[in-house]
């Protein structure tokens, strides 16, 4: 199997785009039924064995608690709950419509009643559109999805192997369903005012000084797949600092810079584990070392104890 499969973006773009609705539709249940979290941690997906998991959430109202999962291998929606009922229905031949009604028809099934707070996507070209009356995007290409869950497992793996290197107060590795990107945040102490204006997710996703390191599979402003991290807030002569590999680049977004590395830039070099690594590590210490983070918050190897620190591996 490749470790990095191409997944260029117009291969499978009308599938893309019918997924990520798919994803918001759980995503917005998971919102409303879980507790809220630090930066909004409770509401992204994490990664299972077979695909994504809403993790276990609620109870709702006094229902059981219950769970959500993508099955990418066998393409089907899981719902089960904590007393063990379970019922499930395939993801393909389905409009975002079919989608969102086959999900709530699931859920009450099992006597759960929980729905999405705003039935209608988030910050998508459609936003006015309630999910219920989406039957534009119905493309599901089961071949194309099994790319894209081999690329997320693998980009996963990586991110938890550059989150094991700092100690501080790190994310978890989770899937975002409202960007469809996949990312780990290291935190700084230090408390931030966002800009004015800002909404309350950016508000409270930026209430402290972070550095974000991902990877997305394309979009209209990027339409490929590529490996990003950005600062925020972004501490003058970012852009100036230095990057490997060559390819790699500072690219304006929004009135800010994002480090970006494009996934087949990655896969085109020697060994693509170690470019990306290597390139979020510098576009880390690039940021970390104009913002005046502590140095020894960071842990190579995920290693804390001194006295293993001091000793030579075997």
């Amino acid at each position: 199997m490749e470790l990095f499969p191409p997944v260029p973006l117009e291969s499978w773009r009308d599938t893309k785009e019918t997924l990520h609705r798919f994803l918001q539709i759980v995503g917005k249940i998971r919102l409303a039924g879980s507790p809220r979290r630090n930066h909004w941690w409770n509401v992204p997906f994490h990664l299972t064995g077979r695909g994504v998991t809403s993790r276990p959430t609620g109870p709702v109202l006094g229902g059981d608690a219950f769970c959500v999962d993508f099955d990418f291998v066998a393409h089907r929606l899981v719902v089960s709950t904590l007393s063990g009922r379970q019922t499930s229905f395939p993801l393909t031949d389905r409009s975002v419509a079919d989608f969102y009604r086959d999900v709530l028809t699931a859920l009450a099934a099992l006597g759960i009643e929980a729905k999405p707070e705003h039935p209608y996507p988030y910050d998508l070209p459609d936003a006015d559109r309630p999910f219920a009356a989406d039957y534009e995007h119905g493309a599901y290409d089961p071949a194309a999805v099994a790319v894209y869950w081999r690329v997320l497992s693998q980009v996963a793996l990586l991110l938890e192997e550059y989150a094991a290197g700092f100690w501080g107060k790190t994310s978890p590795v989770h899937h975002f369903w409202h960007t469809f990107d996949i990312a780990v945040s290291r935190f700084s102490d230090r408390e931030i005012e966002p800009p004015p204006g800002a909404d309350p997710v950016t508000r409270e996703a930026y209430s402290r000084e972070v550095i974000s390191a991902g990877f997305w599979f394309g979009d209209d402003s990027v339409p490929a797949p590529a490996f990003y991290s950005y600062t925020a807030p972004e501490p003058p002569g970012l852009a100036e600092r230095p990057l490997r590999p060559a390819a790699a680049t500072w690219s304006a977004a929004r009135g800010n810079h994002l480090a970006l590395l494009m996934y087949d830039d990655a896969r085109a070099s020697s060994d693509p584990w170690a470019t990306a690594l290597k390139f979020l590590d510098d576009a880390y210490r690039a940021g970390a070392g104009l913002a005046g983070w502590e140095r020894r918050k960071e842990c190579p190897g995920g290693i804390t104890d001194p006295r293993l620190r001091r000793e030579p591996a075997p």
